[in-house]
């Protein structure tokens, strides 16, 4: 009555076996042929079919955690004959550690019987794994379909051990604790912790994993071996509970020697019915038949509890993958097809800076601060602002400047009247002392909106990384030619304010005339205070020094000092001017970029032969997509082969698990 099969263990090394053991269709069933007789309720079968189909179509590798029930223990605990016992076969055993990691043997069925079962195994575990005792995750499957055995899947995991043998790497302890911590973890997981008699269960390392990840031990079952090796206070160990085993405890008597398994199961009766200490352990938790009909009700209850969340996962990742592929750009047969494409990236991505860069909505970019462009530009230009109308420190001495010039623009003609060309000289030199600013400031400008452009680009044309490169090379190029044309219009503003003074702003008047109120008590200060004093006290400028200026005319430190308040007053209007104006200038050219020129300009480079024929290579689909493509194509038909194995098994699962 034998079957096909998978398996993962071997001899030379520890490893770990997933093991699904299917009772034959053949309705006779002769208890005393059979190492296990079990009886199958309607309402568990359907449902361990169905995950089984779910694991076949391997539905796992899409992140969707399957009921499981994971087997760990101590090196030399017992493992390998708890599962000979539940699988009716013999596993192949070694010294050091008695069962390898869950490996799986690629694509390759390798189809044996009962009687080369060992054999097979170990072949392929030596295929895989080497002949080496080092420790691999990668898993092989073992099919057993058998007449009388339970129906189950397991994952059988190496034991523990914290003394590497022969031929083990030194950390072989951190590698098997850390394959264990892996699948022992997710709330899926049911845990099998094999435990020997023989050892006190507190100091299992087994244990203390498990209750690493179940604390109340919820998903942890205890089958305990060696019954007959240690029965000395077994039945106090596992009425006690010290270490929260939340499923309870089996006790089992393994086969010894080449005892059959009938033979086995008839010896095991016996122990646990006439032992003086093992017959007081209540039937319930006796026997590899109870083991087995405790783990399918479990492995049942837990399926049932979590198909209503499997199948969630199932629509919700299919609905994601399904809304990835339509993302994709299709595929284009036709040159037509492909400048199609071109103008949706480019529409897409003038929309795109429309909103960002004009509009103010940031929605599209709520986490990236750099992307919520409005903002960042007014921050600045209010920079800009503050460090252009930022007070210079004085490099001469006080009205010193104001002399000089007027003393080489004086003339012949009458002594009160201030030369217009002393003042453009001096407006001249304050223009001089900033022209870099306004400059530097729409670079800077520039280049913060060269990097937004680039974003969006990325983000529209992310689907054709053929083409990509190629489009923001043609932004860039926009941006370099834009950014030169701006700093020509800057440096004119700039150039305008040297060739002439004038303004209509009424402010300069009244500035004027409340600063030149002062002149009078500025100059008895300066000429005739007989203190003569060493500052004065300026409104706007504070305590300036006075004293170098006693050797100077009263009518030349008049003129200075006119001179003085009305650059000063003047110079603040410029200042607010050539801000106002570069702000001005910066709206209207954004708005012309976004809705002029970013279009014109891509599509010329694009279309233009001699830049590579970027629409050409539009119907060459990257290797990248492609492969995205084809990816998503497979989950998406693997998930709808999920959906539909569910399907039909979600309503009668309900409300199995709480009965």
């Amino acid at each position: 009555m034998g079957g096909s099969k998978k398996h993962v263990v071997t001899r030379t090394s520890p490893s770990l076996a997933i093991v699904e053991a299917h009772p034959h269709d053949n309705k006779a069933v002769v208890p005393i042929e059979a190492p296990i007789v079990s009886s199958y309720n309607d309402r568990i079968r359907p449902l361990l079919d169905t995950v089984d189909r779910l694991r076949n179509l391997n539905v796992m590798r899409e992140g969707i955690q399957l009921p499981t029930i994971v087997v760990v223990g101590d090196q030399s605990s017992g493992k390998s004959s708890v599962l000979e016992s539940l699988a009716g076969i013999s596993l192949p055993r070694g010294q050091g550690i008695c069962t390898r990691i869950w490996l799986e043997y690629s694509d390759k069925v390798v189809p044996t019987d009962e009687e080369h079962i060992t054999e097979a195994i170990c072949a392929a575990t030596d295929v895989i794994a080497g002949s080496g005792k080092g420790v691999s995750d990668a898993p092989l499957t073992l099919h057993v379909k058998k007449a009388g055995v339970p129906d189950l899947t397991m994952v059988d995991l190496p034991g523990i051990t914290r003394v590497p043998v022969n031929g083990q790497p030194e950390n072989i302890y951190e590698q098997i604790s850390s394959m264990i911590m892996k699948y022992i973890e997710p709330q899926e997981s049911i845990i099998l912790n094999v435990l020997s008699a023989t050892v006190d269960f507190t100091t299992c390392e087994s244990i203390r994993m498990s209750r690493q990840v179940d604390k109340t031990g919820e998903r942890t079952l205890a089958v305990v071996t060696k019954a007959d090796m240690a029965p000395e206070g077994l039945l106090q160990k596992v009425t006690a509970d010290d270490v929260s085993i939340g499923l309870g405890y089996v006790c089992v008597r393994n086969r010894i020697g080449e005892e059959s398994y009938e033979e086995a199961r008839i010896q095991e009766e016996l122990l646990f019915r006439t032992h003086p200490m093992l017959s007081l352990i209540d039937d319930d938790i006796v026997g590899v038949p109870v083991l087995a009909q405790k783990l399918m009700f479990i492995q049942a209850t837990m399926i049932s509890r979590c198909l209503p969340e499997i199948v969630r996962k199932i629509n919700h990742k299919m609905e994601t993958a399904v809304l990835e592929l339509n993302k994709l750009p299709m595929v284009m047969a036709s040159t037509g097809e492909a400048l199609m494409a071109l103008m949706d990236i480019i529409g897409s991505a003038k929309e795109s800076l429309l909103r960002i860069l004009v509009q103010g909505d940031f929605s599209e970019f709520p986490d990236d601060q750099n992307m919520h462009c409005t903002a960042r530009l007014a921050d600045m230009l209010s920079q800009f602002s503050d460090n252009l109308q930022a007070k210079p420190e004085d490099v001469t001495e006080f009205l010193m400047d104001e002399i000089k010039i007027l003393d080489e623009c004086k003339c012949v003609g009458l002594p009160n009247f201030i030369p217009r060309s002393a003042f453009l000289a001096i407006l001249s030199q304050h223009v001089e002392n900033i022209h870099v600013k306004p400059v530097e400031f729409i670079r800077k400008i520039w280049d913060y909106i060269e990097v937004v452009l680039s974003s969006v680009i990325t983000k529209y044309s992310e689907n054709f990384p053929q083409i990509q490169s190629a489009i923001k090379r043609a932004g860039r190029n926009l941006i370099t030619k834009i950014k030169e044309q701006s700093v020509e219009r800057v440096m004119e503003i700039v150039e305008m304010e040297k060739l002439t003074d004038y303004t209509c702003n009424p402010e300069y008047m009244t500035s004027w005339t409340q600063k030149t109120a002062e002149q009078q008590n500025f100059i008895h200060a300066v000429l005739y205070d007989a203190k003569k004093p060493e500052h004065f006290s300026l409104t706007g400028f504070g305590n300036v020094k006075i004293s170098h200026l006693r050797k100077y005319h009263a009518h030349l430190l008049q003129q200075a000092f006119d001179m003085k308040m009305r650059i000063t007053s003047y110079w603040r209007i410029v200042l607010r001017r050539i801000v106002d104006s570069l702000a001005l200038y910066l709206q209207l050219s954004v708005k012309y970029l976004v809705n002029s020129q970013f279009q014109k300009e891509i599509v010329a480079e694009m279309v233009d032969p001699r830049a590579g024929g970027g629409v050409e290579r539009m119907l060459e689909e990257s290797p990248s997509v492609a492969s995205k493509r084809e990816k998503l194509k497979n989950s998406i038909k693997l998930l709808k082969e999920s959906k539909d194995a569910v399907a039909a098994i979600v309503d009668q699962s309900s409300g199995y698990g709480d009965r």
